[in-house]
Formats: C-alpha cells, sequence, structure tokens
C-alpha cells in the first residue's frame, strides 16, 4: 500500500458546469464551491473569465471570486481565455491563474480562432504579468494525446509547449486529454517523456472518460510519479469536439480509487456523494462516476 499524497483539483464549476443546458447562478455555484471545500478537496477551479455572451455559464465570474476571499484551506484557481481576462481576473483577487492552448493548429484556430503561434504567444504573455504580480500559474496543454481535427500528436510537440510555458513562468503543467482518446499506453509514454525533462512534481493530468479510460489513464500516469490529476464532480463536463462524450473523470471515483490503493487523498467520500446530489438536483439531471452505486451500499 502507498501512503502518498495526492492532490485532486476539482474542475466541476468551470469544466464541468460550462456546457450544461441548465445554468447555475452566482448563488448556487457558490454553494457548490462551498460544500466542496467542505469535503476538503485540495485544489478548485472556480470560474473561467471569459466574456458572459460566449460562456453565460460563466458569468458572475468576479462574483465568485470576491464570496471565496476568506478561502484558507483549498486552492482556488481560475481560468484566463486572454490578456483582458486575466486583467479582469486580477482585479477580481484571483490568486491561481491558468491558460489553456490547445497543442494543434486547427484545434487553437476552431476553438478560439487563433493559430497556435498566437496562442502560445498570448499565453506566455498572461503567464509573464502573473509572475510579475507574485500569482501562482498553471498551463494547459489542451489536445495533449489526440487532437478531433489533426489526429494524434506528437510527444516532441507537447515536450516543446511545456518548456515554452514553463520559460514563461508556469508554475505547473497540465496535460489534458481533451476528447478522451488517450490510453494506457500513450499515457505511459507521454508522462514517461515528460518526467525525463521536467519535476514530476509540477506535472498533472487531466483526463475524460470518453472511452470509459480514464481511471486506466491516471493509473498509468501515477506509476510515472505523477500525484495531481483533475476531476470533475459526478462526471460532469465533457469536450463539445467529442460527440457523445461521457464527460470528465468523476471525482467520486478518483478519490475511491486512490484511497483503495493506499494514497492519501485528504477527501470526504460520503460528502462528495452528498455533492453529486446537489448537482443532480440544481441540473435537473441524473450524475454520478461509475462507483457511485457501489459506494453508497
Amino acid at each position: 500500500m502507498n501512503s502518498e499524497f495526492v492532490y485532486i483539483n476539482e474542475v466541476g464549476p468551470r469544466d464541468g458546469l460550462q456546457n450544461q443546458k441548465t445554468i447555475l447562478g452566482t448563488e448556487d455555484r457558490l454553494k457548490l464551491i462551498s460544500l466542496l471545500i467542505d469535503a476538503n478537496i485540495p485544489g478548485i477551479e472556480v470560474a473561467s473569465f471569459v466574456n458572459p455572451k460566449a460562456v453565460p455559464a460563466m458569468e458572475g465570474a468576479h462574483e465568485i471570486i470576491d464570496g471565496l476571499q476568506e478561502t484558507l484551506t483549498c486552492d482556488i484557481s481560475v481560468l484566463v481565455p486572454n490578456m483582458k481576462g486575466f486583467e479582469l481576473a486580477q482585479a477580481a483577487g484571483a490568486k491561481i491563474i491558468a491558460v489553456v492552448p490547445s497543442a494543434t493548429e486547427t484545434m487553437n484556430q476552431k476553438n478560439i480562432n487563433m493559430s497556435l503561434k498566437d496562442t502560445l504567444d498570448s499565453s506566455c504573455k498572461i503567464l509573464e504579468s502573473a509572475k510579475s504580480e507574485q500569482l501562482q500559474t498553471r498551463a494547459y496543454v489542451s489536445v495533449a494525446w489526440e487532437c478531433p481535427y489533426e489526429g494524434v500528436v506528437e510527444i516532441s510537440t507537447v515536450l516543446d509547449i511545456a518548456h515554452k510555458l514553463l520559460s514563461a513562468g508556469a508554475d505547473e503543467i497540465i496535460l489534458a486529454d481533451t476528447i478522451g482518446a488517450a490510453n494506457p499506453a500513450s499515457v505511459d509514454l507521454l508522462f514517461q517523456a515528460c518526467v525525463k525533462e521536467f519535476n514530476p512534481s509540477i506535472l498533472s493530468g487531466h483526463f475524460h472518460d470518453t472511452r470509459a479510460m480514464a481511471l486506466a489513464n491516471v493509473y498509468a500516469a501515477l506509476t510515472q510519479g505523477i500525484r495531481k490529476f483533475d476531476s470533475c464532480i459526478g462526471g460532469l463536463g465533457g469536450c463539445p469536439f467529442a460527440p457523445g462524450a461521457a464527460g470528465n473523470l468523476a471525482t467520486e471515483d478518483l478519490a475511491n480509487m486512490l484511497n483503495q490503493m493506499g494514497f492519501e487523498t485528504q477527501v470526504d467520500l460520503q460528502k462528495l456523494l452528498e455533492i453529486v446530489d446537489f448537482c443532480s438536483d440544481k441540473l435537473g439531471a441524473p450524475l454520478g462516476g461509475r462507483m457511485s452505486g457501489w459506494l453508497t451500499k
């Protein structure tokens, strides 16, 4: 058994809610975040400072951050898509900033109407600005394994992007399986290459369960020394570019597997199930990871 600590970063309030048909107001989102904090989740990505006309579910990001200023037991992070978003996040009092460039030209063009070079340049400028303000920084590499438009992404491409982001000031690199196309073998290969280049303590995994391999992919990353993962309460979310996607890796599934393996997460599993019920009620849809039924027995 392994007693090492594994950091779970909950992305439900941002990634999980941004594409839901039912849009939760600021009060409900703050309640969800409060429940997650109470369940001892170490980190939560709470909002995106994106134009609410483009993503209505993220309206009120400033109010979300304002309502969490007294939070001391949890790392509160936000996503910023551009310099304007960064300026708004900074003005709101955000302490941890995340940028999300994609690893391929076409994904960036389709997603944010920018070239890969321009997206990386923008992300690096945001990171540099954030570090100059003594803020913590995270950088995702979206579609790190496979792009819905260009197919399999070369490991060398991911390494090159990661180097650029780290040089600009990223404290952490999060490799994202955005369309759920990775498998344990490909996860093992990419993280093995990354661990040769970077300290594993600055690496994290973000897996989607589109093909029912998210937990297996976490295990593959664990074997390479990765000890930090994103997840979504109830398996919320999923990439709009992957039709029929089952959503993100469910937080309750991740925490349960890690606990059974002997890792320390500090997360209260029973409270997670209560949060799943809260989200199901608010969104008017059944939610829950693959282990939810078993956990309630």
